[in-house]
């Protein structure tokens, strides 16, 4: 319901509570026992001064209201209505209007105020006052003076704009120590790391995680039974097919069935040179065309040696001739002599060529001078059948019938170590490409085996019981392997593994026994003869692509220092 102009829905609920009171103290005051006036006169008075009908009241307020008017009968006589002034029952409602404006809380309070103010009515008892007789009391003649409180309008606030009036509150919000929840906690880095140390996860063991390690701990790492561990295929690597069978043979008649000799050997230009007999035959690998030399001496060909670039032939004559042959212009040079004997074994070293002869004696020729032999080495006492440069210049090894092993420093004249381990013919002589300081020496049939020495300390570093005459030893530039080359009773050639020294295959190679081998330039191949007059080739160690174990520039710098110290010594 509404009063007056409002037209607002809340406040008409606040006039309705207000003016409860007012109908409380009526009901009350028709229930009292006394009365002091006549029931006609006031209920006259009521009416002509202050009319019901315009009381704002309507429905069942205003009906309950004359109700209670007709059915009040008052005994005793009470004061005049005019005394009532403007304490009416009108003021109270108006009072009662203007209190309608007030909030809800302010219309609470309004009415335990409107309670607390009937009660001296209600409590007297020296007289009995009926409902209408209230206006004979002095303590309604004082007009109601309401203690009008201040309302606080409810603020509206924008959430993107601050409120001063909300500061104090939010820092004393912000200064007391919020309880945090359980999903705080778990959200927290902190939570994580803990579950994390408790699973044995550690973040800094993850891939490309650039972190130091955490220091060992004792506890047990549960992350390593959790794991799924990568069967990473760790198959042994395949093993190097090494064919049994040659890649190709040659025809090599009047091939002399002689230990002794070395008519064979393979240029870096890759031609191959073979004696045979009182002949020279260059075959060449890449195109397959042969050419003779016009060797026309009486005399067999003992020996053969390429010089370093290939371009010069070094022959060695039965009768103690070394001849410097252009392989490119099939011409002879020069002719050397030194020895009155067979040379059977030459070597080369730059500009120096080392002949070896049958009475056990070794001499350098310098094939840029008139005077050629520019040192004779004597250390064997009988006829020198090995004989090889190390790769460096600055050492010699030499193998004779006398079953001695001679290693010699180029700046002296008298062997470093003799080694005399071997009990028959050292032929095979092999430095180690890798390791300058390996000379592998192979005996003859009544020894059979290899031996490894260090030339530095001069000690034998291993052996192998070949079981055959060794007649010839190659290192692998790409394997830590060498390859040996036998007579009887196998007549196979067999490569080996260094330093394990196991056996890695055996080829049955010729029906006689293998007399001379050579070498490819590339480190590859093998050219083995014998005196079944075949010449064959065969792909031992198939490079693959593999780097050399000893780079060509290293040895090209080292040998160059040595060249540079070699030329002071000997000059």
């Amino acid at each position: 319901m509404s009063l007056g102009a409002s037209e607002s829905s809340g406040e008409g609920t606040n006039i309705k509570r207000a003016a409860s009171p007012i109908r409380h103290i009526l009901a009350r005051s028709s229930s009292s026992a006394p009365c002091y006036s006549s029931p006609s006169a006031t209920k006259k008075t009521l009416l002509d001064e202050k009319p019901i009908k315009k009381l704002p009241l309507t429905g069942p307020d205003m009906n309950q209201l004359k109700k209670s008017d007709d059915t009040t009968k008052p005994t005793t006589p009470s004061k005049p209505a005019s005394s009532l002034g403007s304490s009416t029952i009108e003021d109270l409602f108006k009072t009662a209007k203007r209190k309608s404006h007030f909030n809800n809380t302010s219309s609470s309070n309004l009415t335990t105020a409107s309670a607390s103010d009937s009660r001296p009515g209600l409590k007297r008892s020296h007289s009995a006052i009926s409902s209408l007789d209230a206006a004979n009391e002095p303590w309604l003649n004082t007009p109601i003076t309401t203690k009008h409180q201040k309302i606080d309008k409810k603020e509206v606030y924008d959430r993107l704009t601050p409120g001063i009036a909300d500061m104090d509150s939010a820092q004393v919000l912000m200064s007391k120590t919020q309880p945090t929840s359980c999903l705080e906690i778990a959200g927290s880095e902190s939570y994580q790391e803990q579950v994390a140390k408790a699973c044995g996860i550690y973040p800094n063991k993850r891939i490309l995680c650039y972190e130091t390690a955490p220091p060992p701990s004792s506890k047990v790492d549960v992350n390593k039974n959790t794991q799924t561990r990568l069967n990473t295929s760790t198959s042994a690597s395949a093993k190097r097919h090494i064919l049994t069978s040659p890649e190709k043979i040659l025809d090599a008649p009047y091939m002399a069935d002689d230990y002794y000799l070395n008519v064979l050997d393979w240029s870096c230009s890759n031609v191959v040179a073979v004696g045979l007999g009182k002949s020279v035959y260059l075959w060449s690998a890449d195109n397959g065309t042969i050419q003779a030399l016009d060797y026309d001496l009486d005399e067999t060909v003992a020996s053969l040696s390429y010089s370093a670039d290939g371009t010069y032939l070094a022959v060695g004559t039965s009768s103690g001739d070394t001849q410097i042959w252009d392989v490119q212009k099939n011409k002879k040079l020069r002719s050397m002599r030194g020895q009155d004997c067979r040379i059977g074994v030459l070597s080369w070293d730059k500009h120096i060529i080392s002949s070896g002869g049958r009475d056990g004696s070794i001499f350098n020729h310098d094939v840029r001078m008139a005077n050629h032999v520019v040192k004779q080495l004597h250390g064997h006492v009988d006829e020198v059948c090995g004989l090889k440069w190390r790769w460096d210049g600055e050492m010699l090894a030499s193998g004779g019938n006398d079953n001695t092993v001679n290693i010699w420093d180029i700046r002296s004249t008298v062997p470093k170590f003799t080694k005399r381990t071997h009990v028959s013919a050292v032929k095979a002589l092999a430095w180690c490409p890798w390791s300058r300081n390996l000379l592998a020496t192979g005996g003859g049939r009544d020894d059979k085996k290899i031996h490894f020495w260090n030339t530095v300390t001069g000690t034998r570093a291993n052996t192998i019981h070949a079981g055959s005459q060794v007649t010839s030893l190659h290192w692998s530039q790409h394997y830590k392997e060498i390859v040996s080359t036998h007579g009887l009773p196998h007549n196979q050639v067999t490569v080996w593994g260094y330093p394990t020294l196991n056996k890695i295959i055996d080829i049955p190679a010729h029906e006689t026994r293998i007399l001379h081998s050579a070498m490819s330039p590339d480190g590859q191949v093998i050219a083995t003869a014998a005196a079944d007059e075949n010449l064959k080739f065969w792909r031992i160690f198939d490079a693959n692509g593999k780097i050399p174990l000893a780079s060509e520039s290293a040895r090209l710098t080292e040998k160059k220092v040595v060249q540079l110290r070699r030329n002071k010594s000997i000059r």
